[in-house]
């Protein structure tokens, strides 16, 4: 596995908050239902988002050995006002420079408390590279706008899912979502060769394993880079963008409901 660059899951953070952006003030119904996190509206969706960045600006800055509390997160419940755009807009850019600033200024090796033991920035560079690419997508599809990732992106993403998945069963967080001596594979047919998008997932013993590389599974999902991202994340039906699954649909429908690290 090989990370994306410190410098570009700084800037990737940059470039998705400002996409975000956009969707607040596209003039969508900030009181919208999100599809795919139901018990949020739009407004809801962006709050969280904006506040978690925030929540990470203040470990990062403080070098934080422990989580910290919600009342030492500066305006980390929103703006003053809500249902205004412009607003929420400000308030989630002034979010989104604020841990791009403390990203950068402490660089990929500082020590800083997370919830998954890994004590580095680097950790919530790349964490919150994702936590805003898939959430953007929750925001683009309550809004009915297009959506589009970066492919190296995207595949970060992916084995990023997977390694999360791998160290909440070492620490039995959640149900098994694989079974030892079932496998898993996704492909994606819209990348060259060379990028070696593709994931084989197994089953052991000990949890979950997985691996880049085209080999034979007890199922496969194939379909374009990003509606494999979305689907992984439960973002996008099985049957939906160009997706097909070929073998054990069920395995992969098993996998989807329990696997997690939330």
């Amino acid at each position: 596995m090989t990370l994306l660059a410190y410098d570009r899951y700084c800037d990737e953070i940059a470039h998705q908050v400002a996409e975000l952006r956009t969707v607040v003030t596209s003039g969508a119904d900030l009181s919208a239902k999100v599809p795919t996190c139901p018990d949020w509206t739009l407004e809801q969706l962006v709050l969280h988002m904006g506040g978690v960045l925030r929540w990470v600006e203040v470990l990062v800055r403080t070098r934080a050995e422990e989580d910290v509390r919600d009342e030492d997160i500066p305006r980390g419940d929103g703006p003053e006002t809500t249902g205004d755009a412009a607003e929420l807009d400000a308030w989630l850019a002034e979010a989104g420079e604020l841990v791009v600033r403390a990203l950068r200024e402490a660089g990929p090796d500082a020590k800083v408390w997370s919830w998954a033991g890994m004590l580095g920035s680097g950790f919530w560079a790349r964490r919150m590279t994702h936590e805003i690419t898939v959430h953007r997508a929750d925001a683009t599809l309550a809004a009915g706008l297009p959506y589009e990732v970066a492919p190296d992106v995207a595949a970060d993403a992916i084995d990023e899912w997977l390694q999360l998945v791998g160290l909440a069963g070492e620490r039995r967080e959640m149900e098994r979502p694989l079974a030892a001596g079932r496998s898993l594979h996704l492909h994606a047919t819209d990348t060259a060769p060379e990028s070696n998008a593709e994931w084989f997932v197994e089953g052991t013993e000990q949890g979950v394993t997985w691996r880049r590389g085209h080999e034979r599974a007890d199922v496969a999902l194939r379909g374009p880079l990003t509606s494999l991202l979305l689907a992984f994340y439960r973002r996008l039906p099985l049957d939906g963008s160009g997706l097909e699954v070929l073998g054990d649909r069920q395995l992969l429908e098993f996998w989807l409901e329990r696997a997690t690290f939330g």
